[in-house]
């Protein structure tokens, strides 16, 4: 499954300043994850972001913005946008303050 090399380019240097960045390819894409845990991530054209799931509702408004169904079960606090959501470096970069904002109350998936 192949993913937007373009895309991910455009987040890592929207990321760039995260001391504790961390790159990983899973989920037949690319994640980012920020002090070990999950910020957003890259799946064919689509950035994925975790985000609070208290602001769920309210990103589920923007343009090109949907639940994660990455599992065909929609995941609270993950969403996905679309390149329609991205078009602009300020489009991208609200979706990275957004899971930034909500990094430092995430908790660590525990490693098997």
């Amino acid at each position: 499954m192949a993913y937007n090399e373009f895309l991910v380019d455009r987040v890592k240097e929207a990321v760039a300043h995260q001391a504790t960045l961390e790159e990983k390819k899973m989920m037949g894409g690319v994640c980012f994850l920020v002090d070990g845990k999950m910020l957003a991530g890259i799946v064919k054209e689509d950035l994925m972001v975790r985000i609070d799931p208290a602001r769920q509702e309210e990103a589920l408004q923007k343009p090109g913005c949907r639940e994660m169904d990455f599992t065909k079960r929609p995941m609270s606090g993950f969403v996905f946008v679309d390149p329609t959501g991205l078009a602009s470096d300020e489009d991208l970069k609200y979706w990275i303050d957004l899971a930034l904002e909500f990094n430092p109350k995430a908790k660590k998936t525990k490693k098997k």
